[in-house]
Order: structure tokens, then sequence, then C-alpha cells
């Protein structure tokens, strides 16, 4: 019966594979794929890299201030911002696994409450983070960050709650979009949020000289715009049997949902945060504040790079949840070949254009010599982070859509935290290599998650992936999963 609802094309692409026996039936096979994976991953990356430049180009904005603030924003962008951004995307990446299956399972009808439960739980985790930004200059200076960056990010740190709270409501409404393949309606909204960000920060900054604070308000109304047109677009009727309005059943069964949930934030949190302690240790470091900027730019480019993998991401975890949930583990084992072919030639590409320009791509984001060319030294270290990066994203994304997130949970703790970080830290101090060191001894924790991954994914059998699914929306899911579609 399940098999009668799918789309005719969907049919041929899960027989067809079972035929593929030469090398011309493969590439005819993954161009039909990769078509599939870029109508998704192509407005992904979009929206990723639309929604990554609200900070990256205040970030630009704050450089062309003061050294001084370029340093406090950086700091509380990727250390108090990046810690409530990686709980609230982690949690609300809960719904990738949930909605992709169930959207491929063609019962509509819990997309709705699962985007509701979302709201409820990201809410609730947002006011329990507040005292991270109500406390921000003690919590950094605990970390012995320099004390005058410590003292100005904790105060651009009160400005930015709602920001916080924005996250909390974006998330969710993002995967339950992608989950039915709705990314394009995503890319526009987040076109229009970056033109607002730009004309305001340039208003509020420029004409209005209101510095850091301008800034802060520019990043808030454009965070909040986002959510408020993406969530208009579900309104006008473009979600039908998904969004059936607000359901009293989103209050229920919230045990089940918040465990995977946290699942998922434990997941990428422990990736996002691995990067936030290298500008934290740096700080350590002598001449700090120039070599908190020069990480802070390469991070900066870092995180454009890595959105357009959370593209791959976010399709690949769309390709494999709705494969699995209608039941069709072949297609969604190929997806996966495909994508990380792709990913791959684009990580290649990336690390041979950062080396090719190391000594210059430093500049746009500052007006300090000593900081670009404290950038230039880091291309080596920094384009192999972008290589290894290409595949890891990827990988992840199959372990959403799979609902593998404890699993790699583990796996990033171990390979992060007790390795690549102390490695890095023995590098850089007790052997005295600097940031250079600290950065290319955790990439040794990343190598091996990447390892790890990629082996894990080729033992997986997926025919069993597929005959879980069901289960895994009933038990993730509760008694809204037991509602059948009419």
């Amino acid at each position: 019966m399940r098999e009668a609802l799918l789309p005719a094309a969907d049919k041929v692409v899960a027989e067809d594979l079972e035929e593929i026996r030469s090398v011309r039936s493969f590439l005819r096979h993954a161009a039909e794929e990769n078509r599939r994976l870029w109508s998704l991953a192509g407005p992904a990356i979009f929206t990723s890299v639309a929604q990554y430049s609200l900070g990256a180009i205040t970030q630009v904005f704050a450089g062309h201030l003061t050294t001084l603030e370029l340093d406090a924003f950086s700091t509380e962008n990727n250390v108090i911002a990046g810690l409530a951004l990686g709980i609230t995307l982690g949690m609300g990446s809960a719904l990738e696994t949930l909605c992709g299956q169930a959207y491929g399972a063609k019962q509509l009808h819990m997309l709705g409450v699962y985007l509701q439960r979302s709201w409820i739980i990201l809410n609730a985790m947002s006011v329990l983070m507040l005292p991270l930004y109500l406390f921000a200059t003690p919590i950094l200076r605990f970390f012995h960050q320099d004390a005058e960056i410590a003292t100005l990010a904790g105060k651009l740190a009160l400005y930015m709650i709602p920001q916080l709270f924005a996250y909390a409501c974006n998330f969710p409404i993002q995967k339950f979009l992608q989950a039915q393949s709705k990314v394009m309606a995503m890319a526009v909204v987040s076109a229009a949020a970056v033109v607002l960000h730009v004309a305001l920060s340039w208003l509020l900054v420029g004409p209005m000289g209101m510095g850091l604070v301008g800034l802060a308000i520019a990043l808030n109304v454009t965070w909040w715009f986002t959510v408020l047109g993406q969530f208009a677009y579900i309104l006008m009727g473009y979600c039908p049997g998904a969004w059936n309005g607000f359901d009293w059943l989103a209050f229920s069964d919230l045990v089940g949902f918040a465990r995977l949930s946290l699942g998922s934030a434990i997941m990428i949190c422990l990736e996002l945060w691995f990067y936030m302690f290298l500008i934290v240790i740096v700080g350590n470091l002598g001449n700090a504040q120039v070599a908190v900027a020069a990480v802070s730019i390469c991070m900066n480019l870092f995180g454009w790079q890595i959105m357009v993998f959370f593209g791959f991401n976010a399709a690949i975890s769309v390709r494999v949840s709705n494969e699995l949930g209608a039941g069709r583990p072949r297609a969604a084992k190929f997806a996966i070949a495909v994508v990380l072919m792709s990913s791959v030639a684009i990580g290649l590409a990336f690390f041979v254009l950062v080396l090719a320009l190391r000594d210059v791509y430093g500049a746009p984001f500052t007006e300090s010599p000593e900081v670009v060319r404290a950038v230039a030294s880091l291309g080596l270290v920094f384009a192999f982070s972008l290589l290894l990066n290409s595949v890891q994203p990827v990988l992840s994304g199959v372990a959403v859509g799979a609902g593998w997130q404890w699993l790699v949970a583990y796996i990033n703790l171990g390979c992060y935290y007790l390795v690549g970080i102390p490695v890095g830290y023995l590098i850089a101090f007790p052997l005295h290599g600097g940031v250079k060191g600290m950065w290319g001894g955790m990439l040794t924790g990343v190598g091996m998650q990447t390892v790890i991954l990629v082996a894990i994914t080729l033992r997986t059998n997926w025919d069993k992936e597929a005959s879980e699914a069901s289960s895994r929306i009933l038990k993730w899911g509760g008694s809204a999963a037991l509602k059948p579609d009419h």
C-alpha cells in the first residue's frame, strides 16, 4: 500500500538501482541522483550560506571599527552565541530524523506536531541558557580570556538575547520545511534577510554611529525577520497535510521526543564547540589580540565552507530519512555514495583555493597588517581543515537521517575531546607550536572521527535500517504517530 503512494519517479529509481550492472548504468543513475541531491542541496547551501553571512557580515563591519571590537564580536559570536547555536541547532535536528522518516512513510499529520514539540523544548532550553548571556564576562574570564575582550563581549551578549530565542524558533521550522523538500522558500526568505541585514548594519553603524550596539540590533531584527518570513510561508497553506494548526498533542509525549533532541544536540554541539575551544585556548597565547583576530578570521571563512557542506548535510539527511521511511534502503545507500563523491571534489577545490590566496584572504576582515600576516601563516593548516571537513558534515547528515545521533555523540566525544584537544594543547604549549600547533593537533581528532564514520557507514545493514524506521517514528514520536493519514 505504501509503495502505491510513491511518486512514479521514485519507484523507477528504487527498481532501477537493483539493475546497475555496468559503469554506464552507474553513471546514468548517479546523474539522476545528483539532480535530486542538488535540487535539495542548492537551495539548502544558499540558505546556510545566507544565514551564516549574517554573522560574517557583522564581523566585517566590526573589523572596521577597532581590533578590540572585532575580537569582542568574534568572541561573543563564536563562544557565547556559538554555544547557543550548537544547542538549538542540535536539538532542532531531531526533526530531520522524525519529520524526514514520517514524510517518507506518508504520515504527514505528524510533521506539524513534531514542529510544535520542538518549539516547546527549544524555547524551554533557551530560558535555561539565559545565564550564559547574563554572565558572559565572568564565564570568559574563567577561561582566561583577555580582560578587555571578555568585558566588551559580555556587554554585547546582553544585547544578543533576542537572537537566542530566534534560534529556538528558526531551526525547527527549517527542519520541518527541509523534510518536505520546501527548500526554495527558505532560500528566498534568507536572501531577503541578507539584503535587510546589510542595509540595517550600514545605517546603524554608519550614519547613526551606534557601533557594536547597532550591529547587535541589526542581527536581532534580521534573525526574527527570517523566523517570521518562514512561518508566514507555512501559514499561507504551502504545507498541506503537514501543518494543520496548533495542536494540544504538541504537549504530550515530550519525554521521548526530548531524548532524541538531546542526542542530536550533544552530537552537533560536540562538533561546533570543538572549534570554539580553539578560539578560547588561543586567547591564552602571547599577543592574544592578534592571535584571536587571526583565528577568528580563519574560522569565519571556515564557517562559509562548512555552510556549503551543511547544505549537503541537509540534502543527504532528507534523502536518507525519506528513503528509509519509505522502505527503500538501496536508494538511501546510493544517495550516500553520490553525495560523498560531490563533496570530496568540492573540498579539494577549496583546499587549492585557500593555498593560492593565503596571503590576501584576511585583508577584507581587518585593517591591521599584523593580523593579515598572522592569517597567512595559518594557510596550510586551514586548507587541511577545509579538506577534512568536506566529508564530515555529510557523514553527520547520514547519521541524522538514519537516527544514529547518540552513537555519533559518543564518537565525537572520544575523537574530539579525548584525542584532538589534548594533542593540540600538547603541541601548542609544551612543544611551543603556537596557533598552528594547536589547530594542527586538533585535526587529528577530526581525521579519526571521519575514518570511524566512514567505516560505520560502509558496514551498515541498510535493509535493517529501513525496517526499523517505522519503529523509530513510534519510539520517538509518541501517540501522535498512531494517528493515520487519510
